[in-house]
């Protein structure tokens, strides 16, 4: 990983740090919570590639656990698998949005299955409420994250990228 990769990665796994304690606008329905704006750091970090993706995912979970627990950093633990999952198939040359598409079914299941030995086999708490809660919010990240990428290519930070 070259010297400007490495420093985005960083910059990334701060703002995935960071994002849990900074943002105000959170949904709290348990076991499902979501911050808006999460996942952008992770679906940043897919462009850049696995080593970026996993980077960013540990952050991410630090920031959760050290914010609001070891559930919500466990659940937060995905986004290593997630971006990993996701940088591979923008590698192999799926685009973004396909990516994003194929990325949340997982994510929420995922999630779901993280917290099931909590709750159990609650189908509704398992099912509605985490899983199809973390694919909506995955697909509003997904849509903050496009419209981010897509005003950055158009920047000279697009080239530092490659």
């Amino acid at each position: 990983m070259n010297v400007k990769k490495l420093t985005m990665a960083a910059l990334l796994t701060a703002l995935a740090i960071i994002i849990p304690f900074a943002v105000f606008f959170k949904v709290i329905i348990p076991p499902f919570s979501a911050t808006l704006g999460s996942h952008v750091p992770m679906f940043i970090s897919m462009l850049l590639g696995p080593q970026v993706a996993v980077m960013v995912g540990l952050g991410s979970a630090l920031g959760f656990f050290l914010n609001l627990g070891p559930l919500v950093g466990a659940r937060a633990l995905m986004h290593v698998i997630v971006g990993l999952i996701g940088s591979y198939l923008i590698k192999k040359g799926f685009s973004f949005g396909k990516v994003s598409f194929i990325t949340a079914p997982v994510h929420g299941l995922l999630e779901a299955l993280v917290v099931m030995p909590f709750i159990g086999l609650d189908v509704y708490n398992l099912l509605i409420i985490t899983a199809l809660g973390t694919v909506l919010h995955h697909g509003a990240d997904a849509f903050i994250s496009h419209v981010i990428i897509s005003v950055l290519k158009k920047t000279p930070v697009a080239k530092l990228a490659k």
